[in-house]
């Protein structure tokens, strides 16, 4: 993938030509009418399927990416809901764009709010108290109680508010140094990676970051100022994956936050029984997010998998996977199916025998040469440019944009 520059034009300072800026797994660049169309196409589809018979006062944690913006569209156009989306994005200045949840919230509210729907946003450290507490006065003012709470948080860094402590997780195996396969998606190289294991600090860090200690800190204090309707259900999201790629991921550090993250569902559903509330973990399909580019195997695991999955015609993105969960899971009018362990499982279409029997014979095969033939990088590669508003259809990238563009809520 070429490397591209935002270029500002002199002749308008109100408007300038956007274009994706690469440093790593990272764009620097976001684009605003691709992130309104990203936002419309996932509204259309949602309004495709028809009605949910799902909760009305919904919370979402996490609500401007991925999971979390899709949980909040599903919400809102597939079940009339008013929501309320918590997120930590950094807004537009002059001649530097906003990062693209910015843009996809803006695109949201404006949306919803056509529509006749409740919509409002806070920008913020879902992580700490000050976020919390600006989140528990406005529902209780405009909407009284939640019935839906999504907890779909993805930072690499969290403050534990009551210690000050700041925890930064880590990517690592555990025991014993990772080798394996990967490959880098911009140049479609095919490489060998290894990574070192984790420490007691790397995996303390990691569980403090990404395990369920927020969650809980959420859900109490909602409860604890009487905000959770009766009935009230949560979810967070979480991921297995394949034996590919477990020593790095489901039997590594990101695991053992998972593990504290699933433990908490019981926990948590605990503390709702006088409500008649309970807690879920939906474990979803892999797809492409800031985060999973930056986890060495996934990407290379990804491309073999959206090969097959679309040969099989059971491909999903994320708003196809929360539609699924919410109108055949979540909300489908008896009791919610879930696995041994007591998780929901939305991945099940990826972690099909046949299906994971042919990404584990591809994953033999891979090579640079190789790779986009047996492969669907390019599916891949879109995707990941998607995230940040490029690539889709309809939208004219040689325009000029105004990157000023504002969430309707966040004055």
């Amino acid at each position: 993938m070429s490397k591209l520059t935002i270029t500002k034009l002199t002749k308008n300072k109100d408007s300038m030509i956007i274009e994706p800026r690469m440093r790593g797994f990272i764009c620097l660049t976001a684009h605003p009418k691709g992130a309104e169309q990203n936002v419309k196409n996932q509204i259309e589809y949602i309004k495709s399927k028809g009605p949910i018979a799902g909760a009305k006062k919904v919370l979402v944690i996490g609500a401007s990416t991925g999971f979390g913006l899709a949980s909040r569209i599903t919400s809102a156009f597939g079940s009339d809901a008013a929501t309320i989306g918590v997120f930590f994005e950094k807004p537009p200045v002059e001649g530097k764009t906003a990062s693209p949840g910015w843009y996809n919230s803006a695109a949201f509210e404006s949306e919803a709010h056509k529509a006749g729907l409740y919509a409002k946003s806070i920008n913020g450290d879902a992580f700490s108290n000050e976020i919390k507490r600006e989140t528990l006065d406005l529902i209780k003012s405009d909407l009284g109680q939640v019935d839906l709470i999504i907890y779909s948080l993805a930072s690499p860094v969290r403050t534990n508010p009551n210690t000050g402590v700041l925890h930064r997780s880590t990517l690592k195996p555990i025991g014993q140094t990772f080798t394996n396969k990967t490959v880098d998606f911009h140049t479609g190289k095919v490489s060998e990676v290894s990574i070192a294991p984790a420490n007691d600090e790397d995996i303390d860090n990691t569980v403090a970051v990404m395990g369920g200690e927020d969650w809980a800190m959420w859900i109490e204090a909602l409860k604890s100022e009487n905000l959770l309707a009766d009935g009230a259900t949560t979810v967070a999201y979480s991921y297995i994956g394949p034996s590919l790629t477990e020593a790095v991921y489901r039997k590594g550090t990101i695991g053992r936050a998972k593990d504290h993250l699933e433990a908490t569902a019981f926990t948590i559903t605990d503390s709702l029984k006088s409500l008649g509330g309970k807690a879920y973990v939906s474990v979803n399909k892999a797809l492409v997010t800031q985060a999973s580019s930056a986890i060495p195997v996934i990407p290379l695991y990804i491309s073999l998998l959206y090969k097959i999955m679309k040969e099989e015609g059971i491909h999903e993105g994320c708003i196809e996977q929360i539609q699924r969960l919410f109108q055949d899971r979540l909300y489908n009018g008896s009791d919610v199916p879930v696995d041994e362990k007591g998780r929901i499982r939305i991945d099940d279409w990826e972690m099909r025998e046949d299906v994971q029997a042919k990404v584990a014979a591809l994953w033999v095969e891979a090579t640079t040469e190789n790779l986009p033939e047996i492969g669907d990088l390019a599916g891949y590669k879109n995707d990941f440019l998607n995230l940040f508003g490029f690539g889709f259809d309809g939208v004219d990238y040689n325009a000029e944009e105004n990157e000023l563009v504002q969430v309707e809520s966040i004055k």
